[in-house]
């Protein structure tokens, strides 16, 4: 079978597909742009731009993000949805049918899209458990009478926060009696030499002691089945999101694409009307231009375009499958970098008000407590929302909209692993029921290679995998193959492309 351009050109189909069922098409535009917000906004929006930024220079690194989005995020964004409009294939079988020797970018494209679904569901099924014990009252991680706690853990971190406390001049007493010298780092400070303390927050060991519960020495230790059934609950709801296809998940994304930004919204309405809000926003957005020559800059900003866009992964090229063939991709590529842009920095102002509050409440610095990644939504925020009046509202809004952020993101990337997989063997898995079978499979199999991540040495080994399984040289290297198959491989034929695009 063959399909003809509006100009002409023909695109020679691999022949896996012929007298398969037809594919399903988005009931309209709006559901495919939804279902890309789902895909691009996550938690690499919230807990590591906001960061970046502080550490790059403020509003100076939007300088360097802003090259690199327009040099590589949009376009790369557009080529891989617009090779899937084009083919109307999965990404798989879209390089065979564009340029069959190209066929293993699309592979591994796969791999990089079953690695992402077994390790990022982790974050979601930690954010079940908080999500859970926000409705407890007292929070637990917001008291030190726990089982879990130990002698070092203080709630009134303010008191050994005072840069004054300790001065020569100064007089000071406890409010509490210490009766162990093991708060003590040395016993110097008995004979009033030294005045240093060791303690810590209570949200700091609830994460270490009741979340992890880490093993020390380097092996995985047993699984922690209450994180096994968060983790097991979170693959149900995607699951059932999906398993009915694209038709039934275009459905779902009005309500899951759209609460997290008015979530958003009233978070960050009670962040900016926080004492110390202005600090807080002054460190993330004030420019220090001289970090920009810094090539370490360029490189964070670099990374940061490839993730939040979900680039190579090959989730757009599948979504992208699903669009009619006249559709105006174009315009809907542009309008959705900047709508994920946008948010980035929408999350930054949320973080650094609620962080310029933390601190003015502490009487620290700002930079003392900015941290990036899991330990911004996990001990961070619940240090804050424990401040403030009517906490539990504040936990739960918290992470719900970011159980919403995840999950989007986990069964938009399910959902285009089961279209590649599909549309590997259109016969068979394009029946009636096999559809629904085969998202079950891809969930059992993902939650089963999941549950090392929630062991004792889980923690190690997200870390490792973090840092080493998913590197930006295998990024690139993707990126790189899939611009040399289009535009040299398979040449100005492309143009046939974006015209019927635009």
């Amino acid at each position: 079978m063959t399909e003809e351009t509006a100009n002409g050109i023909r695109v020679e189909d691999s022949g896996t597909d012929k007298g398969a069922p037809a594919r399903e098409k988005w009931a309209n535009n709006t559901e495919f742009l939804l279902s890309v917000v789902a895909a691009i906004n996550g938690f690499v929006n919230v807990w590591r731009f906001p960061y970046l930024c502080f550490r790059n220079g403020g509003v100076a690194f939007f300088i360097p993000y802003f090259v690199c989005l327009i040099s590589v995020g949009i376009p790369i964004f557009f080529l891989e949805t617009a090779l899937g409009q084009y083919t109307s294939e999965g990404v798989v079988t879209a390089w065979r049918k564009i340029c069959p020797m190209f066929e293993g970018v699309g592979v591994a494209s796969l791999v990089v899209m079953i690695y992402l679904n077994i390790f990022f569901i982790v974050i979601s099924a930690w954010t079940i458990f908080y999500l859970i014990n926000s409705f407890i009252s007292p929070m637990p991680w917001s008291t030190c009478n726990n089982v879990w706690n130990t002698d070092e853990c203080h709630t009134r971190y303010s008191i050994y926060a005072n840069p004054h406390m300790f001065h020569s001049e100064s007089n000071w007493s406890f409010l509490n009696n210490f009766t162990s010298d093991d708060y003590l780092e040395n016993d110097s400070f008995m004979n009033g030499t030294d005045t240093s303390l060791t303690f810590t927050s209570p949200e700091e060991e609830f994460w270490l002691s009741r979340v992890l519960r880490p093993s020390y020495d380097m092996s995985l230790g047993k699984v922690h089945w209450d994180l096994a059934l968060c983790l097991l609950l979170a693959w149900i709801i995607c699951y059932f999101c999906i398993w009915k296809g694209i038709k039934f998940m275009g459905k779902i994304v009005y309500f899951t694409a759209t609460c997290p930004y008015l979530m958003m919204l009233i978070l960050f309405i009670r962040g900016v009307t926080l004492p110390g809000a202005g600090e807080g926003l002054a460190y993330y957005l004030m420019p220090d231009y001289s970090r920009i020559i810094s090539p370490s800059v360029w490189i964070d900003a670099a990374s940061q375009v490839i993730y939040s866009y979900s680039l190579s992964v090959g989730v757009l090229t599948t979504l992208g499958s699903y669009n009619k063939y006249n559709s105006n991709c174009y315009r809907d590529c542009f309008a959705l970098c900047c709508l994920n842009f946008a948010t980035s920095i929408f999350a930054g102002l949320i973080v650094f008000s609620v962080l310029g509050f933390m601190a003015y409440e502490q009487n620290v610095e700002i930079y003392d407590i900015a941290m990036s990644g899991p330990g911004l939504a996990f001990i961070t925020f619940p240090k804050i929302v424990s401040m403030l009046p009517g906490s539990m509202f504040w936990s739960v809004l918290f992470f719900l909209m970011m159980l919403l952020l995840g999950i989007n993101a986990q069964f938009v990337y399910v959902e285009s692993m089961a279209t590649t997989i599909t549309d590997l063997f259109p016969h068979h898995l394009r029946k009636p029921g096999r559809r629904e079978i085969l998202t079950l499979v891809i969930a059992v199999v993902c939650f089963l290679l999941g549950l090392p991540f929630i062991t004792q040495g889980g923690i190690l080994l997200f870390h490792v995998v973090d840092l080493y399984g998913l590197s930006e040289i295998i990024i690139l290297f993707i990126i790189g193959f899939e611009c040399i198959g289009i535009a040299w491989v398979y040449g100005k034929s492309w143009t046939g492309c974006y015209h019927c695009t635009t």
